[in-house]
């Protein structure tokens, strides 16, 4: 089975102007355009890639764009990886979520929470990663995959990693960190080992 290299997205103009994106197009800031590309050549040196996937949204895109440049292997877009739906509270800014009665503040609760306005739940949105680990169980050994997402999907992704689920983790990665898994299929524990290059070991934007 293959080695996974999860990465969240670079600094986007949502994260620095403290919004809920979601799922819409927020592009990466100069930033955070730098600091993917930092990231992808420190990477690079250090170990080579096979596959790169990634979700749609845009900022996720433009970051895996210098790995693709640089190792010339197209990206694939899935849209399992798509960030959580956020409903309503989509593009409010943090502090104003805090203040609305229907958003839930404390992130140990969102396992059955469902945004008001067509969100997803965090039981919504692992049912929805699940089975895109699926297709990899029978992947040969050697294999090293990127894949570039969001932070609330990796907080998922990492609670089916370590076979946490319904228990998720409340930290979330940096922009720019990458996880290193050794992947051996979901419903074994797994261990997450942070990878930091660039800018990616200051830049944490939590909501």
């Amino acid at each position: 089975m293959p080695t996974f290299f999860f990465m969240r997205h670079a600094e986007s103009k949502a994260n620095k102007n403290r919004t809920l994106a979601s799922q819409t197009d927020v592009s990466l800031t100069p930033f955070g355009m730098q600091g993917a590309f930092d990231i992808a050549r420190e990477f690079l040196k250090d170990f080579e890639i096979d596959k790169i996937i990634v979700s749609p949204q845009l900022r996720a895109c433009q970051t895996a764009n210098p790995f693709e440049k640089m190792s010339d292997i197209k990206a694939e877009i899935d849209n399992a990886l798509s960030e959580q739906h956020f409903g309503r509270f989509t593009g409010m800014s943090y502090d104003a979520v805090k203040l609305d009665p229907a958003y839930e503040k404390d992130v140990t609760k969102r396992w059955n929470w469902i945004p008001e306005g067509g969100g997803e739940s965090y039981k919504m949105l692992a049912s929805r990663i699940t089975p895109f680990f699926e297709r990899f169980n029978s992947l040969d050994n050697g294999s090293n995959i990127l894949i570039v997402t969001h932070a609330v999907t990796l907080r998922i992704i990492k609670a089916l990693l370590e076979d946490t689920l319904p228990g998720y983790p409340e930290k979330i990665a940096n922009n720019g960190e990458i996880w290193q898994v050794d992947f051996k299929g979901l419903g074994t524990k797994h261990v997450v080992k942070s990878l930091f290059y660039g800018n990616s070991a200051s830049m944490v934007h939590n909501p």
